[in-house]
């Protein structure tokens, strides 16, 4: 009977330790806990029923399954892709496409594997945006690609329920043949620039000498016209005071003559003189002259060296100064526009008419127009 018993219990312990299992795992099937990060798709017997939230979440065991989609913004690579430009030169690009799950039911019902799908569609839409334009534009212009790719994306993709968020194309590289002529045209333009500044340099160098030049003789020129007015004035000073005082000796030689006839008279035995009128007047002028006596006569006293106002103004002693002023001011001025030029040519300012290489090299291309390359880097491409 013990036997029995043993046996009966010991099955009976079997069963309920695998009805406990299956209680675990049925609990454990039952529930479904969803990061805060993402949702979850709950099918059924294959059958879509809802989205599972974040948190702890109730399934029918056993028959459901989920499927997880990251709501955060993810990144894509896009393999490295070659294509042909519109001028026919070969290019290689790769970019990086960020995009967010915002309809995680559409992501699981409308696509199989929306990641993958959204990088397939990535590189073909690089290809195609790439041929639609020229070589220059794909090197230059990187945002209007990234603009073009994104607006082909958002289409299909909304379809989906994903959004692209940014698009950015990491390298745009020519071929090796046309890398070669890029930086063969580069260094020509490079030297072409610095040939056309060394010019400028002997340029800007010899206009600067010319001016100092200009400035030398025109402070020379001043100060030779400065010496010829003194000089000038000086000399017309000298005629007047000898004429004065020829005159004066004149009048002098007169009375001098007049008084010796005088003596000569005295010295006769007759006591009646008879004197020329012009004489006694003379005499009379000349003596108030030696006394400086105030005794008002009918004439005048001798002429001196003194200048009257017409001499004067004759020969401009009042107008020497004024003459000198002048002339230093003059020369003032052209020493302080020096200084000006000077100052503003240390300054970086150009004073002079010097056009800066930019300029000079698009004058040059419009006045001679240079065949564009691209058909002789074409024809080494195709080589």
């Amino acid at each position: 009977m013990l036997v029995p018993l043993q046996a009966t219990f010991g099955g009976l312990t079997v069963v309920a330790l695998l009805f406990l299992a299956l209680v675990v795992i049925t609990v454990w099937q039952s529930v479904e806990i969803v990061d805060a990060t993402e949702k979850r798709a709950l099918t059924v017997f294959g059958e879509y029923r809802k989205l599972l939230e974040p948190g702890i979440n109730f399934v029918p065991p056993f028959v459901s399954a989920t499927h997880r989609f990251d709501m955060r913004t993810q990144t894509l690579d896009v393999p490295r892709q070659e294509a042909i430009t519109r001028d026919n030169s070969p290019v290689t690009a790769d970019a990086v496409v960020y995009i967010k799950v915002m309809d995680a039911k559409k992501a699981f019902l409308e696509v199989e594997d929306y990641k993958r799908a959204v990088s397939n569609l990535a590189q073909t839409t690089l290809r195609a945006v790439l041929g639609d334009m020229e070589l220059d534009d794909t090197l230059n212009k990187r945002q209007q690609i990234n603009a073009k790719i994104r607006k082909e994306l958002d289409e299909p993709t909304d379809e989906w329920g994903i959004r692209v968020e940014s698009v950015e194309v990491r390298e745009v590289n020519p071929s090796k043949d046309v890398q070669q002529a890029m930086e063969q045209q580069t260094s020509a333009e490079r030297k072409r620039r610095a040939m056309i500044l060394e010019a400028q340099g002997e340029r800007r160098s010899a206009i600067e000498t010319a001016e100092g030049d200009k400035q030398s003789n025109i402070i020379r020129a001043q100060g030779e016209k400065q010496s010829q007015i003194l000089e000038a004035q000086g000399d017309a000073v000298s005629t007047v005071l000898r004429a004065k005082s020829a005159e004066s000796m004149g009048e002098r030689a007169v009375i001098d003559k007049g008084m010796e006839t005088l003596e000569s008279i005295g010295q006769g035995e007759s006591t009646t003189f008879v004197l020329p009128q012009e004489l006694s007047s003379l005499v009379g002028r000349y003596g108030k002259h030696l006394t400086g006596s105030d005794v008002e006569t009918d004439g005048d006293q001798l002429d001196s060296l003194d200048f009257d106002e017409e001499t004067r103004e004759l020969i401009g002693l009042d107008n020497i100064e004024e003459i000198l002023g002048q002339i230093d001011e003059e020369a003032e001025m052209d020493v302080e526009a020096m200084e000006q030029e000077a100052e503003a040519i240390k300054q970086g300012e150009d004073p002079t008419d010097i056009k800066s290489p930019d300029e000079v090299i698009q004058e040059m291309d419009e006045e001679n127009p240079v065949e564009d390359v691209e058909p002789e880097m074409d024809a080494e491409v195709e080589k």
